[in-house]
């Protein structure tokens, strides 16, 4: 192991140390939006082996965000992947723990990566990129899906150049079977996400089973048999949950939220169109060019230099290309990102950070030797100092003043802290159990959203929570829980659990 190799992994303890404290810093280790409680419920289900649970009486009383309740049966519209790598934790009691775990080695995967395609040097600018990337530092302190795919992309890549090497010393089932396994995972995690990364692959691929040697092309088969035979699991899944195995979840929750063009396709007026992909994908571009670096609205500087650096850098142009084709197949959807960043275009941060490490290099360059004219010494020196300095500004900038108001703006977004559930966690609480409590929107849903984590899928837990929805609905939830003492509860007087609505 080299120095550098050691400093990498230094980069990858601070990453894990960071992403954690943003998960109890910033959120608290509590779900925000309506991807992270949809993720958690299923996560619990499949803890217990379930993808499906009977339907509560009155459903829109037990709101879930997200959790579809279809012919009597209650299940999440997301695909596999993330609940089930979600549900090991928290099996384990980890579940605070596993992005941030999950982001310390993608930082080192991709030093390995950038290593691999450009130097070691390269390799720890990228690394540190990475680690103080606003973009990458908040999404790692959710409970959302984008780092275990992130991970995920990283292990392909890095497959597929082994895979795709002639003079890989591995056995070549290695990395056929881990290249393979990591793409299909990814396809049961972020199906979309899944064909953007692999677009520039599988073009690449195409190359290789035309002109590459027999060993090559029967690893790139193999590995996409791999890829394929996992992906088959979605419609199983699919039918799993509801009798059909093309019917996506997804439009069980909004019928408009699916792929493509078209009337009935989002919620804009005539359905989605390029106009509305535009528009989308320059918001979500937008704030990018600030959270990707925390260099407002310049993040992308320094990647048309990279670009250029790697003009005869083949892989590593494949590899680059990934940000460029997350960005064109996401305009088959309706709706950009942009709370988190553009969180859709996650997985192409590997590309940002390939092309602003190389950018650099190549401005930078080397210093000429001393034996070199003293103009050429002169002017090469002038570079490197003035790219060096360019860059330390920048990245001084963004841990002085960008991350800490990008952390501010996530700390208590939406409103939603632990303090909200103290109420239910003093002494005296106790003694009220097993309690339904019924909780009367005063401003937003998540008044009662957030106190869902200290329920849980099963209804079994001391309180239960449930969602006013009028006397009549109400008194059908009571009386399906007559065993339990019942309690109004309301965000603007959160310690007095009233007997009767006030």
């Amino acid at each position: 192991m080299t120095k550098n190799d050691r400093l990498a992994l230094v980069l990858a303890f601070f990453t894990l140390a960071a992403v954690f404290l943003v998960t109890q810093q910033a959120f608290e280790g509590l779900p925000h939006i309506e991807d992270e409680y949809a993720y958690i419920w299923q996560a619990q289900t499949a803890a217990h082996g379930d993808l499906t649970l009977a339907s509560p009486v009155c459903p829109k009383c037990f709101l879930q965000p997200f959790v579809v309740d279809y012919q009597g049966l209650r299940f999440g519209k997301y695909p596999p992947g993330w609940p089930a790598a979600l549900s090991i934790a928290i099996r384990l009691h980890l579940r605070d723990w596993l992005n941030p775990f999950l982001a310390a080695l993608c930082v080192w995967l991709t030093y390995r990566l950038v290593k691999r395609l450009l130097d070691e040097k390269a390799g720890l600018l990228a690394a540190f990129l990475t680690l103080t990337s606003p973009f990458f530092l908040i999404n790692g302190g959710t409970l959302l899906s984008h780092i275990w795919s992130y991970f995920l992309t990283l292990t392909f890549i890095l497959s597929w150049l082994d895979a795709t090497s002639d003079g890989n010393p591995l056995p070549g089932w290695l990395p056929v079977t881990t290249g393979g396994l990591s793409l299909g995972l990814l396809a049961l995690t972020r199906p979309l996400t899944a064909v953007g990364v692999a677009l520039p692959f599988f073009i690449h691929g195409i190359g290789l089973l035309i002109r590459g040697s027999k060993r090559i092309r029967a690893h790139v088969l193999f590995l996409g048999a791999i890829t394929g035979i996992l992906a088959l699991i979605i419609p199983l899944w699919q039918y799993a949950v509801t009798g059909d195995p093309l019917l996506n979840p997804y439009s069980l929750w909004w019928s408009y939220d699916r792929l493509g063009f078209g009337p009935g396709i989002g919620r804009q007026a005539g359905g989605n169109d390029l106009h509305w992909a535009y528009i989308n994908g320059k918001a979500s571009l937008r704030v990018g060019a600030s959270d990707l670096f925390g260099w407002p609205m310049i993040s992308w500087l320094l990647m048309p230099f990279g670009l250029i650096a790697m003009r005869r850098n083949g892989k590593g142009l494949v590899v680059s290309s990934v940000l460029a084709s997350l960005v064109l197949l996401y305009t088959l959807y309706w709706i950009g990102s942009w709370v988190f960043g553009p969180r859709y275009y996650f997985e192409g941060i590997i590309s940002a950070v390939l092309m602003t490490a190389a950018g650099v290099q190549w401005l930078a360059r080397r210093i000429k030797p001393i034996s070199a004219p003293l103009r050429e010494r002169i002017l090469a020196g002038a570079r490197f100092g003035l790219t060096a300095a360019v860059l330390l500004i920048l990245i001084a900038g963004n841990l002085r003043y960008y991350l800490p108001l990008r952390f501010q703006q996530m700390t208590q977004l939406y409103g939603i802290s632990r303090q909200q559930l103290q109420p239910f966690q003093q002494p005296g609480a106790v003694s009220l159990t097993p309690a339904l409590v019924i909780v009367h929107q005063m401003q937003t849903w998540r008044e009662y959203a957030v106190l869902l984590e200290l329920a849980d899928p099963y209804l079994e837990t001391p309180f239960i929570f449930t969602y006013s929805r009028g006397p009549e609905q109400d008194q059908s939830v009571i009386d399906a829980y007559a065993e339990r003492s019942v309690y109004h509860y309301y965000a603007d007087d959160p310690y007095a659990l009233y007997k009767t609505p006030r």
